[in-house]
């Protein structure tokens, strides 16, 4: 049987933004290296206007389906973990609290906390997360499950920035 990672070429962007410009590639915790990668990313359009800002994520996620769709045909394998665009997309949703409550976009404890919530989210699978994870098939399939953990997370991360008393 063949290794399904012989099958991935970051020289195909399909799979380099599958696999979130190799960040997926990691042998240990691809989903949270893949995340950890969207960082710089997100601190890049975070700078733009909320439209903008959400226009991106928008944008992300629709692409995202044909990305994931495409690399985990080529891969014969479902939601391989390498595949982490599904990530990068689930973390910008959780932190577009930022951009929407105007906060200071580089705070550290924001960003953070951002981050923490959405890999609880996206590991645990609470329901909907894992029934979604389940029941939905290919490109739609990997992408669903972590837009809603990005979701989740967003506002999981509200509600600590009100309790934390991190809201002004």
């Amino acid at each position: 049987m063949t290794n399904p990672l012989s099958l991935i070429s970051l020289k195909n962007p399909w799979h380099l933004l599958a696999t979130g410009f190799g960040s997926g590639l990691s042998p240990i915790i691809p989903g949270t290296m893949g995340t950890l990668a969207s960082i710089p990313l997100y601190l890049l359009i975070v700078q733009l206007p909320l439209s903008g800002y959400l226009l991106v994520v928008l944008a992300a996620c629709i692409i995202g389906v044909k990305i994931c769709q495409v690399t985990s045909d080529d891969m014969g394998v479902h939601d391989h973990g390498s595949i982490v665009w599904d990530e990068f997309a689930g973390f910008w949703i959780t932190m577009a609290v930022v951009p929407l409550l105007q906060l200071p976009t580089t705070e550290w404890k924001w960003l953070l906390t951002g981050f923490v919530l959405f890999r609880f989210f996206d590991m645990v699978k609470p329901w909907p997360i894992g029934w979604l994870d389940k029941r939905v098939h290919g490109g739609l399939g990997i992408m669903i499950d972590d837009i809603v953990a990005g979701v989740m997370a967003a506002v999981a991360l509200y509600l600590v920035g009100k309790f934390a008393g991190w809201l002004v």
